[in-house]
């Protein structure tokens, strides 16, 4: 039987610099292609699907293991085009891995593992991306309350598209706002606080230690 691949663009170790898992030493593994072409997409190289190489699930994981970390982050791109990434989140699973999966929110959340050591971290895109038409909101009834919705914020108008969105579909898991790459949180943060929203305001941590360096 002929293995299952996946279109890898790159894996490295880091830290998590965004979300709930914020600052916890993680092995990425970013997948290859995505749909969307956000405004502001920071990860412009993993968007065409010819690029990259295809790898072994056995190849994805052996490179895992060689770093010193018991949690795993599959980003993209969008991991969830590639059809065997459920069947690699499942293999971590079972090696013990905590594993976090980063999606835009475009491509259905069924199927996916119900265990305590897997994080569907969802992004809703706001009208400064020019993608927010493109995400499926059926996909927040599927989040675990231990799941995380997130929203990356470049300005007002993001901030009260967010907290409509937050009104109208009343997400019972973890929401993050997250201002993009270079923008002042101290806004955002003054404005949750002003209208009692029940959300964490997180910045990019890897940006603040290491800039926009690629593998970091």
């Amino acid at each position: 039987m002929k293995e299952k691949t996946i279109r890898i663009n790159e894996i490295f170790y880091s830290i998590q610099g965004e979300g709930i898992q914020i600052g916890i030493p993680t092995v990425f593994i970013r997948t290859q292609g995505c749909l969307f072409s956000c405004s502001w997409c920071d990860t412009v190289y993993a968007r065409d699907f010819e690029k990259g190489k295809d790898m072994k699930v056995s190849e994805i994981i052996k490179k895992v293991k060689k770093y010193p970390a018991k949690y795993v982050c599959v980003t993209g791109g969008e991991p969830l085009l590639q059809k065997n990434v459920k069947f690699l989140i499942s293999r971590l699973l079972k090696r013990g891995y905590n594993v976090n999966l980063e999606t835009n929110g475009s491509v259905s959340l069924n199927g996916l593992p119900k265990s305590k050591n897997f994080l569907i971290s969802m992004d809703v895109k706001c009208p400064s991306s020019k993608m927010e038409k493109r995400v499926d909101f059926r996909n927040i009834k599927l989040l675990k309350k231990t799941d995380q919705l997130k929203f990356v914020l470049k300005d007002k108008k993001d901030y009260d598209y967010a907290k409509n969105i937050i009104k109208k579909y009343k997400p019972g898991c973890n929401i993050v706002f997250m201002p993009v790459g270079g923008t002042n949180a101290k806004k955002f943060a003054e404005n949750v606080l002003k209208n009692g929203l029940n959300v964490r305001v997180l910045i990019q941590l890897h940006k603040v230690i290491w800039g926009d360096k690629r593998g970091k």
